[in-house]
């Protein structure tokens, strides 16, 4: 089986490093700053997207965008494992897939620099495909990096399962018709993923292992 994680929510709880370098961006161009648990809200369709909502809603050009950006990514960059941390049990539940046999890959809205840094970091060795946000390529929840998944496989894997945290995710794997579970210990509350619809609900990572041989 091939199984694809998204990042942010699923295998890492990211979410203070990036509310602290959108903090940083923001105060460099004298935009104000959020607390931390306001980000959760505001992550899930890549860095500039991320931006956008941080910003205020008068100043969410694309301009500002670039200028904010311009200041998070170096920012990220050298502070993106200061406080991210995997989610309790999901080294655990990684290397007993792997050690089964199943091929794991790696799907996120973070620019591919940062998610490449990031999930070698954390996971090294353990991921056979590692994509991110990439120039010229449509970002989640459209199913480019899915295809380019399956595409870069070098085994035909016979089935295909999509984890991920939110509803964009969701909507990724239903636009790349394969089957997803959602995972509630990510960013997105269980209740909302229950109010999307979603049926393959994950409430521990170790369920991950259930049902997968």
């Amino acid at each position: 089986m091939l199984i694809i994680f998204d990042l942010d929510g699923t295998l890492l709880n990211t979410i203070d490093d990036l509310g602290y370098a959108c903090n940083y961006a923001l105060e460099q161009t004298g935009y104000p700053v959020f607390p931390i648990e306001a980000y959760p809200a505001k992550v899930g369709n890549g860095i500039n997207n991320l931006i956008r909502r941080a910003l205020p809603e008068a100043e969410r050009t694309e301009e500002n965008i670039l200028r904010v950006r311009a200041h998070f990514v170096p920012y990220y960059n050298a502070h993106i494992c200061d406080y991210t941390r995997p989610y309790e049990g999901i080294p655990e539940v990684l290397a007993a897939l792997k050690a089964r046999g199943h091929h794991l890959a790696v799907a996120s809205n973070k620019y591919q620099a940062a998610t490449e840094k990031i999930v070698n970091h954390f996971f090294p060795g353990m991921f056979d495909v590692i994509l991110g946000e990439r120039e010229g390529i449509a970002r989640k929840p459209d199913p480019q990096i899915v295809y380019d998944i399956l595409h870069a496989q070098t085994v035909n894997a016979p089935t295909v399962l999509y984890i991920g945290d939110s509803l964009v995710d969701d909507e990724t794997a239903k636009n790349a018709n394969v089957p997803f579970a959602a995972c509630s210990w990510g960013f997105v509350p269980r209740e909302k993923l229950v109010e999307a619809g979603i049926t393959n609900i994950l409430d521990d990572p170790k369920n991950i292992l259930k049902g997968i041989l």
